[in-house]
């Protein structure tokens, strides 16, 4: 096998107990043309050795090991160094997808050839016991997008929609990586965002599939959702200006465009202020203020708040209400309820946070 069709990277860090499953959900594929590459990334328990078990078993796994962790983007790099595909496709380990995907995206491509490829997911919403509360189905419209101004016209909405942000959604054409020499920054929490920017900057063409065969699990034990990031008001911050940055460098910065880049930094803002609650912020009421009034001197908030605009969200909507008003008491005490929420009902805040 010289040069697969598709090369899936499967990072994988302390997930023994999932990465057979993942791995599973490839080897059932109905199309065959397919190398997976997994890189153990200095596991603490028996990941490394489970991949291993499994390579052995199918000669289309290839297994790299890092000798201590590293994180996720050097992983997803490793792998693309070695990478054979004409598409690559980063996919998580603790997740699993149905075993049409492959063929799916292989159509499409074949009826209409694109430098990317996003599909649609399933949300599989876990509890701290590890079963399965319920669903929820993201599905994109599907539409081929080609020409530069058509595509770059619909970015904006796939963030709306949640769908640009990932890597697991998406099918990347390797040659295009290899040619602009993208590189996964390491960043937590918004490296995949960023590399999807600096990817889309110059693509021609875009599938989107209105097909969701991708099962990512939310787990509220052990994600990212329940641990304590400190930097996460300037991590998003920065997501919002280089959105914005690149509606600006392709011309598209349109009152709509920027009401929606307005809607999603005001979801950012409440997060955070809704984390400064949290004992580990190590933040008192008066700290809280002050972060206030500093994000509502920021120069990105003057631009994009007073334009944003929720859709059908009644929370979002209140929220953005108290922060076009710089309302320093309203921000903050709903922050503190939200918090509450979140800590004593998480699978009541997760729906209500998703609208649904």
């Amino acid at each position: 096998m010289n040069k697969p069709f598709f090369s899936v990277v499967m990072p994988a860090y302390g997930v023994e107990k999932y990465l057979e499953k993942a791995v599973k959900s490839i080897e059932a594929q109905t199309f065959s043309d397919w190398e997976l590459l997994i890189v153990e990334d200095g596991s603490p328990d028996r990941t490394g050795e489970l991949a291993e078990e499994l390579a052995k078993e199918n000669d289309r796994i290839r297994v790299f090991h890092h000798e201590k962790n590293r994180g996720l983007s050097p992983a997803r790099n490793t792998g693309m160094s070695h990478a054979k595909g004409q598409y690559i496709w980063f996919m998580d380990p603790d997740d699993w997808v149905e075993a049409d995907v492959l063929q799916k995206v292989y159509d499409a491509l074949w009826e209409n050839p694109a430098e990317l490829t996003i599909i649609g997911h399933t949300e599989e919403y876990y509890d701290r016991d590890g079963k399965l509360s319920y669903t929820h189905e993201i599905c994109p419209k599907r539409q081929y997008l080609s020409g530069q101004q058509k595509m770059r016209e619909q970015v904006i909405r796939l963030e709306q929609e949640t769908i640009y942000g990932y890597a697991w959604n998406k099918f990347y054409s390797l040659e295009h990586i290899r040619r602009e020499g993208l590189q996964y920054e390491t960043v937590r929490l918004i490296e995949d965002i960023v590399f999807n920017i600096q990817f889309c900057n110059d693509i021609k063409s875009m599938n989107v599939l209105d097909i969701v065969p991708y099962h990512y699990a939310k787990r509220m034990e052990g994600s990212l959702t329940t641990k304590f990031v400190p930097d996460y008001y300037p991590l998003h911050r920065r997501r919002i200006a280089m959105l914005y940055e690149q509606q600006q460098l392709w011309h598209t910065d349109t009152e709509e465009t920027c009401a929606i880049l307005g809607s999603l930094y005001g979801r950012y803002i409440l997060s955070a202020l809704e984390r400064n609650c949290d004992k580990r912020a190590e933040m008192n009421h008066r700290d809280r203020k002050a972060f206030c009034k500093t994000v509502f001197a920021d120069r990105l908030f003057v631009k994009l708040m007073p334009k944003a605009r929720a859709r059908d969200s009644k929370a979002l909507k209140f929220a953005l209400f108290c922060m076009k008003r710089k309302s320093v008491f309203l921000c903050t005490t709903l922050a503190r309820a939200v918090h509450i929420i979140r800590s004593g009902l998480p699978m009541v805040y997760s729906k209500v946070k998703s609208n649904r």
